[in-house]
């Protein structure tokens, strides 16, 4: 093999995930993904998509080894094939914010409808779960809180908080938070939360980008 054959041979293999990931659809579904493990008929019904077309994309990332899958029972669970795979997520959509302001825009018009949602900093909330004097509510399924959570956070998925209001604290500021800065869960809780005059900020982090905290606070001087 020469040097030409041993270049062409490697960008045609990173070429492979490049042309895995050109589908909106296919990026969408490994976003879900970063949750935890989800069947095919749950990335279906949280993707609107049918399970036909939902199969067919998993097998193109599959092959391209973005993901892989067990069986329980007569259901197939798909999972990130490895943490690299959510990290390089997290890059792309730093560089596609940072480089496309068409993605600025569509933030900004969407995000703009909920200019009265306090937004809270990862170092503000580390220092008033040190303190406990904040309730850290996480309004995502249950099954994705016990995948991964952000430790000393309750679980209330956010199709029963209306429900258990009553069931949270009325003397501390309540932070709610869900899958990240493009899940908006978290803020129709605090829309909730705040209708029913509780003091409530949103986290627009996910449980890695937290982990990722806790890990270079730890490696800090």
């Amino acid at each position: 093999m020469n040097e030409r054959e041993f270049r062409d041979g490697l960008f045609t293999e990173f070429a492979r995930i490049g042309k895995c990931l050109s589908s909106p659809k296919r990026l969408e579904i490994l976003d879900v993904l970063t949750q935890g493990p989800k069947s095919v008929e749950s990335i279906s019904k949280m993707t609107s998509m049918s399970i036909a077309n939902v199969s067919q994309h998993l097998q193109t990332l599959y092959y391209a080894k973005l993901v892989d899958f067990k069986k329980h029972g007569n259901y197939v669970f798909y999972e990130l094939a490895d943490s690299a795979v959510f990290h390089f997520l997290n890059s792309l959509y730093g560089l596609s914010e940072k480089q496309l302001i068409e993605v600025q825009h569509i933030k900004e018009q969407f995000m703009g409808q909920f200019t009265d949602v306090e937004g809270v900093t990862m170092d503000e909330l580390s220092k008033r779960l040190e303190s406990g004097e904040v309730t850290l509510l996480d309004v995502r399924p249950t099954d994705e809180f016990e995948a991964a959570h952000i430790p000393g956070a309750i679980s209330i998925p956010i199709e029963e908080l209306a429900e258990q209001l009553s069931a949270l604290p009325q003397d501390t500021k309540i932070v709610a938070y869900c899958r990240g800065p493009y899940c908006l869960m978290a803020i129709r809780a605090i829309e909730m939360l705040k209708a029913q005059g509780y003091d409530a900020g949103h986290l627009d982090k996910s449980v890695h980008d937290w982990n990722d905290y806790v890990k270079k606070a730890a490696l800090a001087p």
